[in-house]
């Protein structure tokens, strides 16, 4: 089993007006560290939802605001920690970036991993980065006004993705940004959050009832992601269940398992980062606990045929 293969060349970031001022901006394809972002143009500044991995997808992201408004970026919101959504907030020094209380202590706690240049593919131009941390922080939600328009921040109260996940909520446009707790063509991934927690929080989000999705990665999509997203988690479950009562590792069961309708996600090796949070979880440990992530994405290597993992960034 290796990644799916991606096309070449990708396509180039485009700008999509998902409902009136509201904009995603969409990289394909969406895969390891290709983030989608998204901004709203109000008339005394933007709300920017989310950073981008490297230097120069973060420049291209601020160019495109540019291009749709002179507004200044005023406030940043970081929907969670990993680096593909964080990366690029040194390059907002005149924004508020806001984000979970555990966000920012994450953010600090992993700076710029030098790990990315091993686990990931060698050629990725990350360019300069440095870690910026939200400095605007919240426990449960918090509410931004795009001029009149209301912007629900929430945290989902569970480990998930991660630990820290947030979505932003446009009630009145019925409008999610969902970060990553939601993957449109790749494979979910909750090595650092929980699988039962990620289940507790699609419920959560379907209960919003929203009618147009921004997910963390991939097409801008309907509520029907949700759905899809909830079944490959179900046989995530289901996998480790069968596979810990044979006795085989994570790894094992993931070379021994037909994918059959998951297979053609992109970056299908995160099954076995997957299967280690599941074992883990079936064995007793909380939601988000720790467990061992060098030998979980080891494995991810090894199941890729002992390359580094596919990063077109």
């Amino acid at each position: 089993m290796s990644s799916t293969p991606h096309d070449h060349p990708l396509p180039p970031p485009r700008v999509e007006e998902v409902s009136d001022g509201v904009y995603a901006y969409v990289q394909p394809d969406g895969s390891w560290w290709i983030n989608n972002t998204g901004f709203l143009a109000g008339r005394r500044g933007v709300i920017g939802i989310d950073a981008c991995s490297t230097e120069r997808r973060t420049r291209a992201y601020r160019e495109a605001i540019a291009a749709v408004t002179d507004r200044p970026v005023t406030t940043l919101v970081n929907t969670h920690h990993h680096g593909d959504h964080t990366f690029g907030n040194h390059l907002f020094p005149e924004a508020t970036i806001v984000g979970h209380e555990r966000t920012r202590e994450l953010v600090l706690a992993d700076g710029i991993p030098a790990y990315r240049t091993l686990v990931w593919s060698p050629d990725v131009e990350w360019g300069e980065l440095e870690a910026v941390p939200p400095f605007l922080t919240y426990t449960d939600r918090v509410t931004l006004y795009s001029d009149e328009l209301r912007c629900e921040v929430r945290h989902v109260g569970v480990a998930a993705h991660t630990t820290n996940d947030s979505f932003v909520w446009i009630p009145e446009r019925r409008l999610l940004f969902s970060g990553d707790l939601l993957f449109n063509g790749g494979t979910p991934f909750v090595l650092m959050g929980s699988v039962t927690g990620a289940l507790e929080a699609l419920d959560q989000l379907e209960r919003l009832g929203a009618e147009t999705i921004v997910p963390g990665h991939g097409d801008v999509c309907g509520p029907e992601v949700i759905a899809r997203v909830r079944g490959y988690l179900r046989f995530v479950q289901e996998t480790a269940e069968r596979g810990r009562a044979a006795g085989l590792t994570p790894l094992e069961t993931a070379r021994e398992t037909d994918l059959g309708e998951w297979a053609a996600l992109l970056d299908s090796e995160r099954i076995v980062g997957n299967l280690h949070r599941a074992y883990a979880e079936l064995a007793g440990l909380p939601p988000g606990g720790d467990i061992d992530l060098v030998a979980a994405i080891g494995d991810m290597i090894t199941l890729n045929g002992g390359r580094p993992l596919s990063c077109l960034a």
